[in-house]
């Protein structure tokens, strides 16, 4: 069900209920109801400033007529003819974004992937248009055509896999281009799906001489199979295979037996299952719980050029990623994501991967709520690690900054504020160690991690 435009989306924290207010009600008829609430955030309170600014100068700033004309109508009344003649919302939106939304019409590129959640159902479920723009998601076969078409314009804004903003900007594997990655959109969501002939499988040893697939070489998919198979004993470029293949041809090609398995994105681990072709051998959350996956991107011209429309997408971003977070509200959007003209998937599918109970293929139905999960915050120290597994595989032969790299792609202050305007809780620090497999990544110290590694491309 889409959302009112003017409205919070259910279950979010941003609720604009009010108690013991500084900034009085323009709509109270007498001292007590005016001052009888408080706005609770700082969206709350600047759309009360702003109702409160309006209000008095229709009344020619006499708080005895405006007081009498409510006591009149009622204050919910007075409100709608009030906005029946003056554009009460668009004043609304000009206050919180800094000034008008300079392009309303974008096209946004997706890959038809559970990854891209939040970007696909903004669009059916409405919080583009609550935010004030007109945004159409516009689906690509594969991660180097939506690549292009966001650095040639022709998409506004991109799905992107959570490595390409960094080697963009860094121009490896395309031409460099200042990026920005404003949120990420999901966390965990990706498994390990063999063939149904390898059900014997137990670890990466097993796997030696395999042929595997991943969607793009700058992808959490490729560092997280390699990181997997490297802490097993194999060499991902010298024991096994393995290739890009676009997500929407992975269970066709096992099928064929063309490929052993792949790290990939839902839902063609749980399709693979569904078609009998597959199990799910392994949940990338168990190789690093709450990984970064794909993201929301940008170039950094963009945001420079429509710095109004460039905010105003990053909270419908940020808004529906804190909804699909709330785990009552996946099958409302796995059954908004399923159409055709989206992931073209069967609803039972898409309810599998979000709600986190599924068959593995193996005879078993497991519960793994946050099998897949959403949080927009993109940490630096997850920006650091992906780069020093770029430099582990020789995916980028340069040297920079890794730490400045992160900050200068990765929006995470910006992201922490926009969470807050929007009334989410968020984090207040930009850095963290993360735990891989039972090892811990120092974020402070990348080039001693990079070197840290038996098996590497570094020669």
């Amino acid at each position: 069900m889409s959302i009112d435009k003017h409205e919070k989306a259910p279950h979010s924290c941003a609720d604009h209920s009010h108690t013991n207010t500084i900034l009085s009600d323009p709509y109270a008829a007498t001292d007590e109801e005016a001052n009888a609430t408080l706005p609770t955030t700082s969206e709350a309170a600047m759309e009360r400033a702003v109702e409160s600014t309006i209000v008095k100068a229709l009344f020619g700033g006499n708080d005895m007529s405006r007081r009498r004309f409510m006591e009149v109508v009622g204050s919910s009344a007075a409100a709608s003819l009030i906005a029946s003649i003056f554009p009460m919302d668009a004043a609304k939106a000009i206050a919180m974004d800094g000034g008008p939304i300079e392009k309303k019409d974008l096209s946004i590129g997706f890959i038809p992937i559970t990854c891209a959640t939040p970007i696909i159902m903004a669009e059916p479920l409405g919080f583009y248009e609550k935010h004030g723009l007109n945004a159409k998601v516009r689906r690509a076969a594969g991660w180097a055509m939506v690549r292009d078409w966001s650095i040639t314009g022709e998409v506004d804004a991109a799905h992107m896999l959570s490595p390409m903003p960094l080697s963009i900007s860094l121009g490896a594997g395309s031409p460099q281009v200042p990026y920005l990655m404003p949120a990420v959109e999901n966390i965990n969501g990706q498994a390990i799906t063999l063939a149904n002939k390898h059900k014997g499988v137990k670890e990466p040893k097993d796997m030696k001489g395999f042929r595997f697939c991943v969607p793009f070489d700058y992808s959490m998919h490729n560092y997280l199979l390699r990181y997997y198979l490297a802490e097993g004993g194999i060499h991902p470029d010298k024991d096994v295979q393995i290739r890009v293949v676009p997500p929407p041809e992975m269970v066709a090609n096992l099928r064929a037996g063309n490929v052993d398995g792949y790290l990939a994105p839902d839902p063609f681990n749980q399709r693979a299952v569904y078609e009998n072709v597959g199990f799910i051998f392994k949940l990338s959350k168990e190789i690093w719980d709450r990984h970064p996956c794909c993201a929301f991107a940008i170039s950094k011209k963009f945001s420079e050029d429509y710095p109004n429309t460039y905010a105003a997408l990053f909270r419908s971003i940020v808004d529906a990623t804190h909804y699909a977070s709330n785990k009552s509200n996946r099958k409302e959007i796995a059954a908004a994501i399923a159409p055709k003209n989206y992931l073209n998937q069967p609803v039972i599918v898409l309810e599998q991967v979000l709600t986190g109970r599924y068959a593995d293929g193996l005879g078993n139905i497991k519960n793994v709520p946050d099998r897949i999960d959403f949080d927009p915050y993109p940490w630096h120290s997850m920006a650091i690690w992906i780069l020093t597994q770029m430099k582990r595989w020789k995916h980028v032969d340069s040297d920079f900054d890794y730490a400045q790299v992160a900050r200068d792609v990765y929006m995470a202050s910006e992201c922490a504020q926009v969470s807050r305007e929007l009334g989410y809780k968020t984090y207040d620090k930009t850095v963290s160690t993360h735990e891989l497999m039972g090892g811990t990544f120092d974020p402070s110290k990348p080039e001693e991690y990079v070197k840290s590694f038996p098996i590497s491309n570094l020669g």
